[in-house]
């Protein structure tokens, strides 16, 4: 009963922050995920260079606006996109553009207590940054997510908390990187595209490749 109380308070916080921010920003912006545009972009960009993604299917957890599909298919032929998301106003949205959209599914839940799909890649932007009173929050949701991908998962996080950053928390990179080398065979660390930010993948496989991205037929 205490850690399900607990579970909704940390939501609730999440849910704050981002209304409070979609007032701010406007919806469908951003900024209303709490992103600067080039920040999002940026993170895209990593966060591709896990694989070939072609004719792949990607999980995206906590996909917010969905906005990580129109910028795959641009890259990738074939991709084939799963989204979910808790919150009601994101989704609404998602669901506008994109539903119609083909390969694509875009489903309500919490991805850390709901059933995933299982999928080529799982894609989380974001969505492992908010503060939880579980000590271990990150440690298990880093497991559910990888035993959810048949080749690998790739994930961002903060290593330091932005001044007015809300919900938001900070990890140290050596401690995560640390933990998925007990789960997964090949782990990579990027750094360095931006301040304050990290990102792992965690392999199925020891060896990495990263083919040119293949440009979709219209």
């Amino acid at each position: 009963m205490r850690k399900r109380l607990g579970q909704l308070l940390d939501n609730a916080a999440v849910f704050r922050y981002h209304r409070q921010r979609i007032r701010e920003y406007g919806p469908g912006s951003p900024g209303a995920l709490g992103w600067q545009p080039d920040g999002q972009l940026i993170r895209f960009e990593i966060l591709s260079q896990i694989g070939d993604l072609a004719h792949c299917s990607v999980l995206d957890v906590g996909c917010g606006y969905a906005d990580l599909y129109p910028f795959l298919r641009q890259r990738f032929a074939g991709v084939q996109y799963h989204g979910i998301e808790q919150m009601p106003e994101l989704l609404a949205l998602a669901q506008a553009r994109y539903a119609h959209a083909p390969a694509v599914t875009l489903a309500t839940g919490d991805f850390l207590r709901a059933p995933l799909p299982l999928s080529d890649y799982v894609l989380a932007s974001g969505s492992l940054n908010y503060r939880q009173r579980r000590p271990r929050f990150i440690y298990e949701a880093i497991e559910k997510l990888y035993g959810s991908s048949r080749r690998g998962l790739g994930f961002n996080l903060l290593s330091w908390e932005p001044e007015g950053g809300g919900p938001l928390a900070a990890y140290d990179p050596a401690e995560i990187v640390a933990f998925c080398q007990t789960l997964a065979p090949g782990v990579e660390l990027v750094e360095g595209y931006r301040d304050g930010d990290f990102t792992v993948f965690m392999h199925r496989g020891s060896a990495t490749s990263r083919p040119a991205t293949e440009q979709p037929s219209e």
